[in-house]
């Protein structure tokens, strides 16, 4: 009987699946938090069929759609893909904890819904995943601060709204080694 190594078995039996990892990995700033939750920037028209390869069934959109990194078309792209695409518009200069709500309400409806959380670069959107993860889905503050940080540190608008948001849920944000130091 002849071996296969995992690698090469996988590859053999699932051959899309290396295909479509990659190319999420080329996607700005993707970052995977569950086998059902993901934030990134601004995927490519030729990235969004991965999307759907690797299983996303909603995408959550948290940027204005006239800016310049946008997609054109983005809805009708995703909708033609089989997916959901819900839009919510969060101002980068004045988030509110409205924007907050809104995105989690989206986030928990349904939630074994496969879903990408994404924006122009992932700050808004790992800045929202940030909150979500920790007073949605009880994510230990550190590892969600550890998370946001490999991807920004909030400068001192984002942080602050991160600071509101927790406050009205009693969270406090601070922690063994959350630095909340804003670099101008």
């Amino acid at each position: 009987m002849k071996f296969v190594s995992v690698p090469v078995f996988l590859t053999l039996v699932f051959p899309a699946s290396t295909a479509w990892a990659a190319e999420l990995e080329e996607i700005v700033n993707y970052r995977e938090y569950t086998p059902t939750f993901a934030s990134a920037g601004q995927p490519t028209e030729e990235q969004l069929p991965a999307i759907r390869e690797a299983g996303f069934e909603r995408v959550v959109y948290v940027a204005f759609s006239d800016q310049s990194r946008s997609l054109a078309n983005e809805d009708r792209l995703v909708k033609a893909l089989g997916i959901e695409y819900v839009h919510i518009p969060v101002d980068w200069e004045a988030p509110t904890a409205s924007d907050y709500h809104m995105v989690a309400a989206a986030l928990r409806d349904n939630q074994s819904r496969k879903t990408l959380l994404h924006c122009q670069v992932n700050y808004r959107a790992s800045a929202f995943s940030f909150l979500y993860r920790v007073l949605e889905e009880g994510v230990d503050l550190a590892e969600a601060k550890a998370d946001m940080n490999s991807v920004w540190t909030p400068n001192a608008t984002w942080r602050d709204l991160i600071f509101e948001v927790l406050e009205s849920a009693d969270v406090s944000p601070e922690c063994a080694g959350c630095d909340w130091t804003v670099s101008e």
